[in-house]
């Protein structure tokens, strides 16, 4: 398909064909006929048959296996642009948005990551993760086009490639679910910036309710990003925090066995932020604390809908 876009749209999915598939024709329908991959985590429902019998056009991937959030990374590794959005298999942009994220990357060379405004089913209605952002304590930096912020919505982002490459794009021991913050950190400190852009418009038309198991998995990432990158009494007092509710709640009690199960990893992984992003991260550590019964919550924070 013959494109002047510079951005690849990445898109994983699994056992979603018909969403997907109506993903992809909003996709290639856009004005900027955006390259787009799709990475199929070892679907079951002959996504991949359908993909690829219905748009040739889309680069497709099938790694033979389940790889979360990580398949993302495999995405961006194929492609061929400067820069790449994300999408899933329920979200799609606005008919230019692209450009405008192209022409906000092109004028703002330290941008590593835009996370863009989300819009929510038919109705267009404001997500509220939106507010969150928008409001920052983190407030603007002299070269970034937005306040800046160490979360946001994985399919509402849009990364520079070289930059999401050399922070190590999602990380595998979170697998999925608020994986987003680490990949924040992980820019931040590299010296890549991290903003809110509105002007940049992605739409998430979820269908159904949460998936089985979706609080634990939130809860285990938040404290395994802990372990990853923060000083040592940060992730005990969420660990900490996280063992007290688990006398009581269910999906605590599976959480923590989870993070149990993969702190030997994590620890291998375990590397501290520098000093001005750690400072950035107790800042919103601050401003969003949650009450002692629950783990801490960081007031800038990825939405419990990020799929995979």
């Amino acid at each position: 398909m013959a494109t002047d876009s510079r951005t690849t749209v990445v898109v994983i999915s699994r056992n979603r064909r018909e969403q997907l598939l109506h993903t992809l024709s909003r996709l290639t329908e856009l004005p900027e006929r955006p390259p787009v991959i799709v990475v199929d985590n070892a679907s079951t429902d002959a996504t991949a048959e359908a993909v690829a019998r219905q748009y040739p056009e889309v680069t497709l991937l099938t790694p033979g296996r389940n790889l979360g959030a990580v398949g993302r990374n495999l995405g961006v590794r194929h492609a061929r642009t400067p820069y790449v959005a994300f999408s899933d298999d329920d979200s799609w942009w606005e008919p230019g948005a692209l450009t405008a994220a192209e022409d906000l990357f092109d004028g703002h060379p330290r941008l590593g990551l835009l996370a863009a405004r989300t819009t929510v089913g038919p109705e267009a209605v404001d997500d509220p993760l939106n507010n969150v952002l928008a409001k920052s304590p983190l407030g603007m930096a002299p070269d970034l086009p937005g306040p800046q912020v160490l979360g946001f919505l994985a399919c509402a982002a849009v990364a520079r490639r070289s930059a999401f490459l050399q922070a190590g794009g999602y990380h595998p021991v979170l697998f999925f679910g608020g994986e987003e913050t680490l990949l924040a950190y992980d820019l931040a400190a590299r010296g890549w910036g991290v903003c809110h852009c509105p002007d940049v418009v992605a739409v998430h038309c979820p269908t159904g309710g949460p998936r089985n198991g979706r609080s634990a998995v939130m809860l285990r990432n938040a404290a395994l990003t802990a372990w990853l990158r923060r000083p040592l009494p940060v992730a005990l007092r969420r660990t900490g925090a996280l063992a007290a509710e688990a006398r009581s709640d269910p999906p605590a009690r599976e959480a923590l066995r989870q993070v149990l199960r993969r702190l030997p990893m994590a620890l291998r992984a375990r590397r501290l932020l520098p000093s001005a992003v750690e400072t950035a991260a107790r800042r919103l550590d601050l401003e969003g604390a949650a009450p002692a019964a629950g783990p801490v919550k960081p007031a800038v924070r990825p939405a419990a809908r990020s799929p995979r």
